[in-house]
């Protein structure tokens, strides 16, 4: 459904502490071997630590790792060597101005940075999916401050979207809760949303 409205890439999420979503890896596992080529196939991932990402992978076939926490143990490197042309996107969780100096550091490290509105320090954590918009404002100063692609998620929806696009002006846009409803993909609010979309670009 969202690659017949015009989505460019599809996210596939793994277990994660908080959100909507995650579905089991053999499913994950199932749907990325389906999906055709020019769309990509992103996991997103709560794991830490660069072994475990990498078994993931491998277990699931994805060619985007979606890394919705910070990277504790092992390195970007070691995904590099290990993961040969599987592109890497960092989250960074925009909680306030420090989110601006996070972005600059990890991006030299990555192929693109995804803009979010979690927290990591709650006591459980929220990762994604929260529906809430963060400042925009920041967003742009990231976009203007990194050299890599931004995609920019956190509370987009049909009435939003466009105003997002036009603020931030980022690579791309990733949406969850705003187009479910009751926890399903809502095909109404997925046209709407590339309505605006295509509408905002065409302007």
């Amino acid at each position: 459904m969202a690659i017949d409205a015009g989505a460019s890439a599809v996210g596939l999420v793994s277990a994660m502490p908080s959100g909507p979503g995650p579905i089991p890896e053999d499913l994950i596992a199932e749907i990325a071997a389906t999906i055709p080529p020019g769309v990509s196939s992103f996991l997103l991932t709560c794991l830490q630590d660069a072994a475990s990402i990498i078994d993931q992978q491998r277990r699931l076939g994805v060619n985007t790792i979606q890394i919705c926490d910070r990277l504790t143990h092992g390195s970007y490197q070691d995904l590099r060597d290990a993961l040969p042309g599987i592109s890497l996107v960092q989250v960074v969780h925009v909680t306030g101005p420090e989110a601006v100096d996070e972005a600059i550091e990890v991006a030299p490290h990555v192929d693109a940075i995804l803009l979010d509105s979690g927290n990591q320090s709650l006591e459980i954590k929220e990762l994604g999916g929260t529906g809430r918009t963060h400042d925009w404002n920041l967003s742009r100063k990231i976009r203007e401050a990194i050299d890599v692609p931004l995609f920019l998620a956190g509370g987009l929806n049909p009435s939003n979207v466009a105003a997002a696009i036009r603020e931030v002006q980022p690579f791309g846009i990733d949406v969850c809760s705003g187009l479910r409803t009751n926890g399903a993909l809502d095909p109404q609010k997925l046209t709407a949303f590339f309505t605006q979309i295509n509408a905002d670009l065409e302007r």
